[in-house]
């Protein structure tokens, strides 16, 4: 195979790969493609030549613009062309879809053969969402084919949308033949389980062929309703694995055998062991199926928050192009495209607003009820939704390179991953079912050897139900679906969780170090008091005169205070004076000064009747502004970055929640120190440097603390990357959706507070289905191999056994679901909710 790199324009997202994979793949089934949207290259493996791939492109919509000099290869083997691939993709990210796990053991035996694959640096399979997430240089192929190679199912990850809505669609389909399933299984088991009780087998003449089509019916059942039980037994078998599907197939098989032995050779049966077990076999596989299908229902609501996200998408976009408005595909969408966007519309993909002004709600973004003002020049975001006015906009993103997208695929990957807490499942599962053989066994021997009377049944009844009751559907599911709904809880409030680690870590933070500037504060200054001595009209549309064009940040914060639109008096001889202010001589021949009290002090300026002021606010740290006008005081302005106004509950909700707040400032101390006393902070250290902040972190976690850090994601790095856990807040800004362990979308520290509680309710609940699901089979095999036998008389029943298995799963699935109420103390907001009618706009 040949290994050709182009450079495609037309590509926006997976999507776009998809397409081109299935144009190439169906004259070349082989073939190897993965693209790089975000770089616009494409990278086709293949044995068709150059020119036939470069036509399939250009008619499936993508003409490659050119291919790329000097790098085509020709690998002459696999391995050959796993190095060309290293060269190109090295710490490669790809997703799967699995299918056909049915257990923590399936789960244990797909990850094993993703990390044996030459190439691979990590992988990581997920039992409740059936797909794993693989790291490296292995292609595509090469991953497919080591699932393959184990008994398990495998395809590429292309499109989000496209495969959540996969996934609910075979959910639902496997919860209806499992449904169906089971009401075959219990149509006949019921009724014979019932004539077990009212009546003892006669296995003599005309009853004993009624048991014998009984029998035959319930092969018949077996090989119909629980094929799929043997069918998995057997490709795990003939991979040398055994599974769930391993011990039920043995549990039922023979209970089955055995009864047929009893009818077909009583004679080789002790006649106190004569006892059938059809309906044993029957219930096994009905309630198992029943058990099943509420699993899988249950776990459908697991991952509303990621639909919610993607229900967010636009499917359609209006764009100009040569003068018209075409209706086009999202896909199809290009960078630089100009979009029409109506009023109550949700915005197709990001941009920059060229012509209109509106209001824009970005709650679904930001949680920011407030819906913000757009005009010529500003950024506008994919998902959001248009208010009144109507809106050109010009592409700067599309596809997966949006802001949403980012999110999406950020919230998805980390639903994928796994928290530190899941280890030790991991390390069970992997000897969990031969484990569970072996103890069958050594039950049945014990029975067979040692056990009273009918001893072949009590072997048959003990073997039968511990490999029934053992079954580790709740260990692989107790760890993966409590993330994956923690992590969805969280995304619906704002808050993005790069990965389990971070979400199980958030959760024992005992120090709490937050940034003062754009964290505790809004991080610019602003007027927050004033007074005037002359006509306050009049000092207004000075200051805007004096100030207007002034780049300088204490000029900003007074052109908001006044008005931007302020008309002022016509000013002559205007002077800036560095590091004082600036001077000007008015219309009205009247002088008219500016700036700090250096200035004031060179022009004889009285500021007695100032002092009052001047004692408040340089207590809190304020910078004043003083404006005179023909030689007199006219007006005084307090300026400072204030705090924001949630900060104070912000963090009064963290310190009662247990954990010591800590800010960390550049600024100098009175500043830092009235910023702390407003914010309700004892312990600040200000005058710090970037690394100076990243010292602090360190001695804290010396000190045997487990720190998170809050910052602004950008000059904060170094402190954010040293702490247990970095924070990074506002806006979800590249830097910080790509780097930190928690993005807080909304400008609010509340969201720490709310990362915090989820994290700690998720982890709580993964310990309640790890403890249940270990403390279940810590009970129940014993109790299944008849150790409560000597005081009861009593051995449990297989059907009793299916039942316990069943309802351990659903049970853990039911446990976390809990998680999908929770509503976190301090959430300014609620979770997204999306109008199916307007997701299609």
């Amino acid at each position: 195979m040949n290994r050709y790199p182009y450079r495609i324009e037309a590509m926006h997202c997976q999507g776009c790969v998809g397409r081109m994979r299935s144009a190439i793949q169906a004259e070349d089934e082989d073939a190897d493609i993965s693209g790089e949207p975000g770089n616009k290259r494409l990278e086709v493996a293949s044995k068709l030549p150059r020119e036939r791939i470069a036509r399939i492109l250009a008619e499936a919509g993508y003409p490659p613009d050119e291919e790329i000099p000097g790098e085509t290869v020709a690998p002459t083997s696999s391995e050959a062309a796993g190095e060309t691939e290293s060269t190109s993709k090295v710490g490669r990210q790809q997703r799967l879809s699995i299918s056909g796990m049915t257990c923590a053991g399936c789960v244990n035996a797909v990850q094993k053969a993703l990390s044996r694959t030459p190439g691979v640096q990590h992988a990581q399979v997920n039992f409740a969402s059936e797909t794993a997430q693989v790291s490296g240089q292995a292609t595509t192929a090469d991953l497919i084919a080591a699932v393959e190679q184990v008994g398990y199912g495998a395809s590429p990850i292309e499109d989000l949308r496209q495969a959540a809505t996969r996934r609910q669609q075979n959910a639902d389909r496997q919860a209806r033949r499992h449904a169906i399933e089971s009401a075959a299984s219990l149509a006949l088991g019921v009724p014979m389980m019932l004539a077990m009780f009212v009546h003892t087998p006669q296995l003599v003449g005309g009853e004993r062929w009624i048991w014998l089509a009984l029998g035959l019916a319930t092969l018949g059942v077996l090989a119909t309703a629980g094929r799929r039980f043997f069918d998995g037994a057997w490709k795990a078998f003939r991979h040398h694995q055994a599974n769930m599907d391993t011990l039920i197939a043995l549990g039922s098989a023979a209970a089955w055998l055995y009864s047929m032995a009893v009818i077909l050779v009583p004679d080789a049966i002790p006649e106190g062991s004569r006892h059938l077990y059809f309906e044993a076999s029957l219930m096994i596989i009905g309630l198992i199926g029943v058990g099943q299908t509420l699993e899988l229902r249950a776990r459908g609501r697991t991952s509303q928050a990621l639909s919610r996200l993607l229900d967010l998408q636009c499917r359609t976009a209006r764009v100009i192009r040569g003068g018209e408005e075409l209706d086009v595909e999202i896909d199809r969408v290009q960078v630089d495209d100009r979009i029409r966007v109506r009023p109550g519309e949700r915005l197709p993909v990001d941009g920059k607003v060229e012509d209109g002004e509106s209001f824009i709600d970005e709650s679904m973004l930001t949680g920011e009820p407030a819906p913000v003002r757009k005009a010529p020049g500003d950024p506008v975001s994919a998902g959001t939704v248009n208010g009144k006015g109507g809106l050109i906009y010009r592409t700067t993103h599309v596809g997966e390179e949006t802001r949403l997208g980012r999110i999406v695929d950020q919230v998805s990957r980390a639903q994928e991953s796994r928290p530190p807490i899941g280890a030790l499942a991991d390390k069970v599962s992997a000897i969990f079912v031969p484990c569970v053989m072996i103890i069958a066994v050594i039950s049945a021997m014990i029975w067979l050897n040692v056990g009273p009377p009918p001893q072949l049944v009590h072997m048959l009844v003990a073997a039968t139900t511990v490999l029934i009751i053992a079954c580790p559907c709740a260990l692989g599911l107790a760890t993966p679906i409590s993330t994956m709904i923690g992590i969805g809880k969280a995304a619906e409030y704002g808050v993005l969780i790069r990965d389990g680690e971070a979400l199980q870590t958030a959760s024992h933070l005992t120090t709490l170090v937050v940034d003062k500037t754009g964290t505790l504060t809004v991080g610019k200054p602003g007027v927050t008091d004033s007074r005037y001595w002359q006509d306050e009209s009049r000092s207004k549309a000075v200051v805007a005169a004096l100030e207007r064009g002034s780049e300088h940040p204490l000029a900003d914060a007074l052109m908001t205070h006044v008005g931007a639109a302020t008309a002022g008096p016509a000013l002559h001889d205007f002077r800036s004076l560095t590091g004082r202010g600036v001077v000007a001589t008015l219309d009205d021949g009247s002088q008219a000064l500016l700036g700090n009290a250096a200035l004031m002090r060179n022009h004889d300026i009285d500021l007695a009747a100032a002092v009052a002021e001047l004692e408040t606010w340089q207590a809190e740290a304020t910078s004043v502004v003083y404006l005179a006008v023909g030689g007199q005081l006219a007006a005084l302005f307090a300026v400072r970055d204030a705090l924001r106004p949630d900060s104070h509950p912000a963090i009064a909700r963290l310190q009662k929640e247990g954990l010591k707040v800590v800010m960390l400032s550049g600024d100098n101390r009175a500043a830092a120190e009235a910023i702390g006393r407003e914010a309700g902070i004892d312990d600040v250290r200000a005058e710090l440097m970037p690394e100076d902040k990243q010292r602090v972190i360190a001695e804290l976690q010396q000190a045997g603390e487990r720190v998170g850090m809050v910052g602004d994601g950008v000059n904060d790095a170094p402190a954010l990357a040293q702490a247990d856990v970095g924070f990074a807040i506002g806006q979800g800004t590249d830097i910080a959706i790509e780097s930190a362990g928690i993005t807080l979308m909304r400008n609010s520290l509340h969201g720490v507070g709310d990362a915090i509680a989820i994290s700690r309710a998720t982890l709580s609940n993964i310990k309640q289905n790890l403890w249940g699901a270990f403390g279940y089979n810590a009970l129940g095999i014993p109790i299944a191999a008849g150790i409560l036998y000597p005081l009861t008389g009593l051995l449990l029943s297989p059907m009793i056994a299916a039942l316990a298995m069943s309802l351990s799963s659903v049970t853990v699935v039911s446990n976390a679901n809990r998680l999908r109420r929770l509503r976190p103390g301090g959430a300014q907001r609620h979770p997204i909710e999306i109008d199916a009618k307007e997701a299609t706009a």
